[in-house]
């Protein structure tokens, strides 16, 4: 069974330097340990039971999905869903199409050297942050999110996903049977674009498709191809977006929703 959103996946060309970036917009950074592949990470937890990773490469030629990402420091990349049944989930995603890779293993050992393991399956052939990957712990949840969720900007969870595509009646599709229900057409005039919206629990996922002409999303596509575009997280303000511009990372202010 899908536990929901596990984490969102920010890759950076320098850890300390993307630490320094989220402690200026206000988030509270914890050290999150190293990798065997060859990455470390740092992580930004939400009182809504998700986290934000933080994650760079240690050394060249990274064994990863996200490789180039990694290496440019490209941002928000990928996003991540908790099973309770890895090998099920597998199953059943490749029944609504989508290849996964094998149940496979990884691990990491924090600062303070107590190792964590879990199990993990990502989709062979589509590009990271089209469709999610899923992981299953090995070693408790609770040790490998930090337990410090409150944030000096006062965010506290993620709102919703928004995946910029070009194919949305496959994609729709491929989402339709993850989830288990069906979405609802939606129209953003901020972005010139149409999609389909789908609910995960109090979170909203949007697929959506160009218009066409010189939007935002249209310029997204053009530059990055299908992927996760933004990241709306909850403030006790309001609403934030996160999302790229450029090669920075930054919080921009959603208005109107």
């Amino acid at each position: 069974m899908l536990r929901g959103i596990d984490h969102i996946v920010i890759a950076a060309a320098n850890l300390n330097d993307a630490v320094r970036n989220y402690n200026e917009a206000g988030f509270h950074v914890v050290a999150g340990g190293r990798h065997p592949i060859g990455t470390h990470n740092a992580l930004i937890a939400l009182a809504d039971g998700a986290y934000i990773e933080l994650i760079s490469p240690m050394q060249d030629n990274i064994k990863t999905r996200w490789g180039k990402l990694l290496q440019d420091g490209s941002g928000l990349v990928d996003f991540c869903l908790q099973s309770d049944n890895l090998v099920d989930e597998i199953d059943r995603f490749r029944h609504a199409g989508i290849r996964m890779s094998d149940r496979q293993l990884l691990s990491r050992v924090r600062p303070d050297g107590y190792q964590l393991r879990w199990a993990f399956s990502t989709p062979d052939d589509v590009s990271p942050g089209l469709i999610p990957f899923l992981i299953q712990d090995e070693t408790p949840r609770q040790e490998r999110v930090p337990k410090e969720t409150t944030h000096p900007n006062k965010v506290s969870g993620i709102v919703a996903l928004t995946i910029a595509i070009n194919d949305l009646p496959t994609i729709s599709r491929s989402y339709a049977a993850i989830l288990k229900t069906d979405g609802t057409g939606i129209v953003r005039d901020d972005l010139n674009a149409i999609g389909v919206r789908f609910t995960m629990g109090h979170r909203k996922l949007d697929l959506l498709i160009s218009k066409g002409g010189n939007g935002r999303l249209s310029k997204w596509l053009r530059e990055r191809g299908p992927s996760l575009y933004s990241v709306t997280l909850k403030t006790k303000g309001g609403r934030v977006e996160l999302m790229d511009d450029g090669k920075t990372r930054r919080l921009l202010p959603v208005i109107g929703r």
